[in-house]
């Protein structure tokens, strides 16, 4: 039943969504020029280059740029559901709308009993903390789903399953939000949706997976983790390049191989604690679903080579369902994504010549961006890991000895 108390601390959601999208919107309309580059020419350009040419039935196959799984044909192809309007506009309005489902979503699980109508809050703020970028990519759409398939979860496990498949065929990281799956109809219900939509593609559209060689030689963006030994070595003389490479501004030269390896390296390892977490875990409540969730998603994030200012709205949104829960241990680190995300629209696009050229400005708000992505992890990670897995296995139950209970122990 919803209290009074809820219903005051959700009253100004309505309100500050719109403005905050108004805003958004008056900037990827340019009715008002955000200052440095600009983050709606992937629309204008790319998107509708690639709609283009999935309108006529078949992938970008000669494209490197095109580096999405099938279903993001989707995404690119849903302003033509609005013909009324160009596909820039069409697209921009179709995120506000899908925006405006994600709100909606959270605000009715936060009225449920023993809920929390805090993950709206984060929703309502965190969005607009990332500019207008946010609106000028297709990861909105993704987010949706990913928030779809972890409300549903606790009691429609199916229904995770079938979301978290078709949020992966959209772009891979929803497949991680199985990870705490304990129901097997959520992995069945995945295997079969995913094997049913891939198939669709392939029958249906040439290249769907023509995606998967396009990365092979992929450089180190600048906005990532590593790239800070760059941006470093840039003043002690490094004799390297940033280029556009890929559809991203990357360095390339010496040791990018050496450091790109070294990213992958620690994604691997970040798997492989979140494998050896979910064999030891014990202790699963509602909120564990979501926790591990976004401690996944935000740890692949970090140690990834590309960290591109739209990846954070993933975060945002997982931060949301985190909080909807009472019992959630996310709280602190969802704060430092919040912050982390204001530091990011000041790095991209605001002083993002700065971040190229990796002078102190540029070089600080990396650090500090990059700094606080790293400080959430660590904390999210041991938060999850003290929350589920217990110090110590319990010790097997012995039944006492019949010779001095006096009776033939059996089993119970």
């Amino acid at each position: 039943m919803e209290t009074t108390g809820t219903r005051r601390s959700t009253a100004w959601l309505p309100a500050i969504w719109c403005l905050t999208r108004l805003v958004l919107l008056l900037f990827v309309l340019k009715v008002y020029v955000f200052p440095g580059p600009d983050v709606t020419s992937d629309v204008h350009v790319i998107y509708q280059g690639w709609y283009d040419v999935l309108r006529t039935g078949t992938f970008p196959q000669q494209d490197v740029t095109w580096q999405y799984p099938p279903a993001a044909a989707l995404a690119i192809l849903s302003p033509g559901l609005l013909p009324f309007w160009d596909y820039a506009t069409a697209f921009f309005a179709l995120i506000c709308v899908t925006d405006l489902v994600v709100l909606a979503l959270l605000a009715r699980a936060g009225r449920r009993p023993g809920r929390t109508p805090r993950g709206a809050w984060v929703w309502v703020i965190g969005v607009p903390l990332l500019g207008p970028t946010v609106y000028a990519r297709y990861d909105v759409m993704v987010t949706a789903v990913a928030v779809a398939a972890l409300l549903a979860g606790a009691r429609h496990p199916r229904a995770l399953g079938a979301l978290a498949a078709f949020g992966a065929l959209l772009k891979v990281w929803p497949a991680m939000l199985l990870l705490a799956a304990r129901q097997r109809s959520a992995w069945v219900s995945a295997l079969g949706t995913g094997l049913v939509v891939t198939a669709l593609f392939l029958l249906t559209m040439p290249g769907p997976f023509a995606f998967l060689t396009f990365q092979r030689d992929r450089g180190t963006e600048v906005e990532s983790l590593g790239a800070l030994v760059f941006h470093v070595a840039r003043h002690f003389g490094w004799q390297g390049e940033v280029l556009l490479n890929y559809g991203s501004i990357e360095f390339l030269g010496p040791y990018v191989t050496e450091v790109s390896t070294g990213a992958l390296f620690l994604t691997g390892a970040a798997f492989a604690w979140l494998v050896l977490w979910r064999l030891l875990a014990r202790r699963f409540e509602e909120h564990t679903l979501a926790d591990a969730a976004f401690v996944a998603v935000l740890l692949f994030t970090t140690t990834s080579r590309v960290i591109s200012p739209q990846y954070m709205v993933w975060l945002v949104g997982l931060a949301a369902v985190c909080l909807c829960f009472p019992g959630s241990r996310m709280r602190l680190p969802v704060a430092l994504v919040l912050v982390a995300c204001f530091v990011t629209v000041l790095e991209f696009p605001l002083y993002f010549a700065n971040v190229v050229a990796s002078d102190g400005l540029g070089l600080t708000l990396l650090f500090v961006r990059n700094g606080l992505l790293v400080a959430a992890s660590l904390i999210a990670a041991r938060a999850l890991w003290r929350a589920s897995v217990p110090r110590t296995l319990p010790a097997p139950e012995h039944p006492e000895p019949a010779a001095r209970t006096g009776e033939t122990p059996v089993s119970s």
